[in-house]
């Protein structure tokens, strides 16, 4: 499948929730064209998520946090009528893996939860840290906080979770309606990026391990070496 067909799928079509949006004209809103490019030149994918060279990786990873929720909403969207309180009364990715949904203000302890309910508070969630301008700053001038980067982590972990619940549990789904080959292009995207900077820990990705060992075999890119992780902008 060419990627730029994997752009266009996920630039149209119903969304779990609203997509957010960069200015134009802005830093973030340049770096998100920047990335879109990268895919639609149909370069290898383990290319495409390298820091592009003289920019911020904190920029960077606040871009694709931003990309990522948006299409992982319109995977979910793809099938969230076939993913009910019945059908799926656990979040769960199969038989060993069960997430209990905590966010310390209504659900102070882990609570378990029908899929349905979970991914809609985690996406509110997901959302409200996105829109926190003191999380992630619209200007240039204001630096990110020093809880940035493990709050992404959190928010890419928990995104990582709707992944192992569509593919468990909703994969047929997905076939149905042609969505297999786009879903696992934005999968191999997503599996690249957090490889790259390290940013979910191997536990969390345990149960995806034997799909992504079939479906992520881009040739590795040489000599790529380890981007400075300043907070300089």
């Amino acid at each position: 499948m060419a990627l730029s067909g994997f752009v266009d799928f996920f630039q149209k079509g119903k969304t779990f929730k609203p997509k957010k949006k960069f200015e134009p004209g802005t830093l973030r809103y340049s770096l998100h064209t920047q990335a879109q490019a990268s895919l639609s030149s149909g370069i290898n994918l383990r290319a495409a998520v390298l820091l592009p060279p003289g920019e911020d990786l904190n920029d960077w990873i606040a871009v694709h946090v931003v990309d990522f929720f948006n299409r992982i909403n319109l995977i979910y969207g793809t099938i969230s009528d076939y993913c009910t309180e019945t059908s799926c009364p656990t979040m769960s990715g199969g038989p060993k893996f069960e997430y209990l949904w905590a966010d310390g203000n209504k659900y102070k302890k882990p609570t378990k939860l029908p899929a349905p309910q979970y991914i809609s508070l985690l996406m509110e969630w997901a959302e409200a840290q996105i829109n926190n301008e003191s999380l992630f700053p619209v200007s240039t001038d204001i630096p990110f906080p020093k809880t940035f980067s493990s709050q992404c982590k959190k928010i890419l972990t928990r995104l990582f979770r709707v992944f192992v619940h569509v593919y468990i549990h909703h994969f047929d789904r997905l076939v149905a309606i042609g969505a297999e080959a786009h879903v696992n292009t934005c999968y191999k995207h997503f599996f690249y990026f957090i490889r790259q900077f390290d940013l979910i820990g191997d536990r969390e990705l345990e149960p995806l391990q034997e799909m992504t060992a079939h479906i992520c075999k881009d040739p590795p890119i040489e000599c790529i070496n380890s981007p400075s992780r300043s907070n300089n902008r």
